[in-house]
């Protein structure tokens, strides 16, 4: 069978005025070497990224956006053509309330900034998915488990990894992170300290294994 990818990477920003935005350190690193991979193994792949500085592999079709809203159209506009979603962006869960058309002058000592929150990208899609096989990924600093436990059942996901970013020899710039992949029988599988490349191989060996069992 020969599945269609659509995968998420890198941060997203959140403008308060034309040059200052809310963001993260994402690379895009991760989502980049799924794409890569699934593309290596003859599949279709749609890449929709934030703001990085990564060449997308040559074969996916690359969507560039800036904002979450932005990638919440892209990922909806292109999950009913997909048979796998990989969300491995790290999308920004507030966003400023009022968007100022010019740069706000530094006067006053302090300033309240008003957030509201973003769309959650995974939990909409999720709820549409179907036969689709839904992978999301938690970045967390701490209770690492229990928090990507519970948001891969809120969401309503196939599969989650839980992704250490608290220590320095792992996470968001490097080329390795820490994952645990955990699903919603219990079943987990403790990936120890990896490159993200083979993060992505086991990562598309996961969704050939559930679409085998369709």
């Amino acid at each position: 069978m020969k599945l269609r990818f659509l995968v998420s990477a890198g941060p997203t920003r959140e403008y308060i005025d034309p040059v200052r935005f809310l963001s993260n350190p994402s690379s895009g690193k991760m989502g980049f070497a799924v794409a890569k991979e699934a593309v290596k193994r003859g599949y279709e792949c749609v890449l929709v990224s934030g703001p990085v500085n990564l060449k997308p592999p040559k074969g996916c079709k690359f969507i560039p956006v800036v904002s979450a809203e932005d990638m919440y159209e892209a990922i909806v506009k292109e999950f009913p053509k997909c048979d796998v979603l990989i969300m491995t962006a790290a999308v920004s869960d507030f966003k400023p309330a009022k968007r100022l058309k010019q740069k706000e002058h530094k006067i006053a000592e302090k300033a309240v900034l008003e957030l509201v929150r973003t769309k959650d990208i995974l939990k909409g899609v999720a709820k549409e998915k179907g036969k689709r096989f839904v992978i999301g990924f938690a970045a967390e600093t701490n209770d690492i488990l229990a928090s990507a436990k519970r948001k891969m059942f809120v969401k309503g996901l196939d599969m989650i990894v839980a992704n250490d970013v608290s220590r320095s020899d792992a996470g968001f710039a490097s080329e390795k992170l820490r994952a645990v992949f955990l699903f919603p029988d219990g079943k987990e599988e403790r990936c120890g300290l990896v490159s993200k490349a083979t993060v992505a191989k086991k990562l598309i060996e996961a969704a050939e294994s559930a679409s085998k069992k369709q």
